[in-house]
């Protein structure tokens, strides 16, 4: 639906961060993008997040004549080396999420970080000189599997991002109360919210 409001008509390429449900359960929706495509859409991420789609979505994977009536993806495990989407150079940034791996990207000077309640020193390292940067925040209390706003804000300035925006919040965070708290170079997501880079 989100894709419909927006006008999407085209996806490249899907860039998965983990294996959570909520990041991959609306895969059957990707079967639109592939009859644009008219064959397989390319899939990237860390190697645990393809052992999960591979083994429950296989049909996926199959392959099929069919090119959009059933999703049909390619997928390809990256880890820590950069790879690219046509000409578009794209950096891995590996991440905690509680007790597991998430990925996130980098492409040019924008970085997308969600569902983390961490990024390492080495990851760090991978996020200076950023325009701006979207950045897990569920509340503002302390989270075992999330950034809390505090420490989101704490990334947003330890990697000297010019603009950060929080996404994965919750019900608790209300926006206008909240972009008062963190602005001006903070400010909560939205559904909608275009970025030109």
């Amino acid at each position: 639906m989100q894709a419909l409001r927006e006008g999407l008509t085209r996806v490249d390429a899907v860039l998965y961060t983990h294996f959570h449900a909520d990041h991959t359960a609306g895969i059957d929706d990707l079967k639109a993008f592939n009859a644009v495509l008219g064959g397989m859409l390319p899939c990237f991420g860390d190697a645990a997040t393809g052992a999960s789609l591979r083994d429950r979505f296989a049909y996926a994977f199959a392959g099929t004549p069919w090119i959009g009536l059933i999703p049909h993806i390619g997928y390809t495990n990256v880890d820590t080396e950069p790879f690219y989407v046509g000409k578009t150079c794209v950096q891995p940034i590996p991440m905690r999420h509680g007790s597991i791996r998430a990925t996130g990207y980098r492409i040019d000077n924008f970085a997308y970080l969600t569902d983390t309640s961490g990024v390492p020193p080495s990851s760090r390292a991978l996020l200076q000189d950023l325009d701006a940067v979207v950045v897990d925040a569920l509340r503002w209390e302390p989270h075992p599997t999330h950034l809390s706003v505090p420490e989101a804000m704490e990334l947003i300035t330890a990697i000297g991002a010019r603009h950060g925006y929080l996404t994965h919040v919750s019900h608790a965070l209300e926006h206008a109360a909240t972009n008062e708290r963190v602005g001006p170079d903070v400010e909560v997501a939205y559904d909608g919210l275009e970025l030109e880079l």
